[in-house]
Formats: structure tokens, sequence, C-alpha cells
């Protein structure tokens, strides 16, 4: 069995992406719909600001954000526990990494390729994190001093005032946000690890069993309904 904490190879990271693309047909019509998370680089987003947090966040709670109005389908059993077990090792590969080596952590960005010059967007990632927040916004308080300066790169880039605030922008200033988004999300899981209350358990990990999900067992996201009623569908 592969550990739960193995990050996500190059291969299997293309198969996840390919899985978010997948989700819509080409004739889907989205608009004045919730899509959901679209993309790795939203997903990392996404998962990041669920283990920084001020406190756990269970899968019951965060895969109708993830899904949004596109909930899959699955065929089979064997179809949702190959991406479940994919989505779990990214968000506790995070976790750890936040954990142990909080310095080098690094977001996963999105490349863009456009005649032959390769650009990075973070645009992707910052909604990600931002939908994360929105799980637990009261908890984060957003507002407040301390989170309103240390959110402002992220809220600037994934949300939709964040645009329009770019346009009163010159470009040095837009950069000098978007090179502050790694460190400041490194100081907010750190922010809220010496805040959560003593004994409790980091939101880093999502453990399970090695046996297979029956169709008659809990359903591994935690909802408390059987398998067959939730994820499997």
């Amino acid at each position: 069995m592969q550990d739960i904490f193995t990050p996500l190879t190059d291969a299997e990271i293309e198969q996840l992406e390919e899985f978010f693309l997948q989700r819509f047909d080409e004739d889907t019509d989205t608009r004045d719909r919730d899509e959901g998370i679209y993309d790795v680089s939203s997903l990392d987003g996404f998962y990041t600001a669920i283990v920084s947090g001020p406190s756990m966040i269970p899968p019951s709670q965060w895969m109708p954000s993830l899904w949004g109005d596109y909930e899959p389908e699955w065929k089979n059993e064997k179809d949702f526990a190959a991406v479940f077990s994919l989505l779990m090792r990214h968000m506790n590969s995070i976790a750890s990494h936040l954990m142990n080596e909080p310095e080098s952590f690094e977001p996963m960005f999105s490349e863009h390729i456009i005649e032959g010059q390769s650009y990075t967007v973070v645009d992707d990632w910052c909604f990600g994190y931002v939908r994360g927040i929105e799980l637990a916004d009261e908890q984060w308080g957003v507002n407040t001093p301390e989170m309103n300066v240390l959110l402002l790169p992220i809220m600037l880039f994934g949300t939709e005032q964040g645009w329009d605030k770019q346009e009163e922008m010159d470009d040095q200033e837009i950069e000098n946000q978007r090179l502050a988004i790694t460190p400041n999300v490194q100081q907010i899981h750190a922010y809220w690890l010496a805040r959560r209350k003593p004994g409790e358990a980091p939101p880093s990990s999502f453990k399970h069993s090695e046996a297979p999900v029956g169709r008659n067992d809990l359903c591994p996201c935690g909802s408390g309904k059987k398998y067959k009623k939730c994820c499997l569908h």
C-alpha cells in the first residue's frame, strides 16, 4: 500500500490534472454555477489553507466545496478509491511538509507557456486558498490586523476584488505582492499552529484502513453515511 504521506509523482499529478479536466463535458454550460476546484494548482492552494488553518476540517466538510455543483458520479468503487487516494496523499504531503520543513514549502503555482516563454501564474493557487479559508472564515478572522496583512497578496490574486484592485497598482507593486505569497503562507501556518488548542492535532492527515471500502461501510470522507449513499452514487 502507498504511504499516505508520499508526495505525488509527476505522473500522478498529471493523472489528477486530467481527472479535473474531464469533470466537465465541452458543452457544459457553467455560467452562474459553482465549478469547485478545477485543477491541481487550485487544489494545492485549497489544501494548503485547510491544513494551515485554526481548526481541523474533515473531508465531509471540504469535499462538497471541492466539487462545487459538479460532484462526480463514480462508475465503481475502484475509480473512487483511486482518485480519493491521490487527493488524500497530496493533502497529507502538504501538511507534512509544512509541519516538518516549513521554510522550504512552496506553492504549486501554474506554469503557462506563451510563444516559448514560461510564465508563472499564481491566480489559480490563490483562488483555491481563498476557497479553503471560506470553509471556516469566521475562525480565520480575515479582517483582523494580523490576517489582513498576511492574506493581502493571496486575496489580491485570488478574488475578484483583488483583481480589480490590481488595476490601480503599478507592475512593481503587483510583483512585490506576488513574491510575498510564499513567505506569507509559511507565516500563516506558523501563526495558527501556535494558536491551536493544547492537545488538538493539527489538521494534517487522514488515516484509513488498508482494507477496501465496501458499499455498506461508512464512507471514508467522514460524512457518517454509507459509502454507497455518499461518495459512490
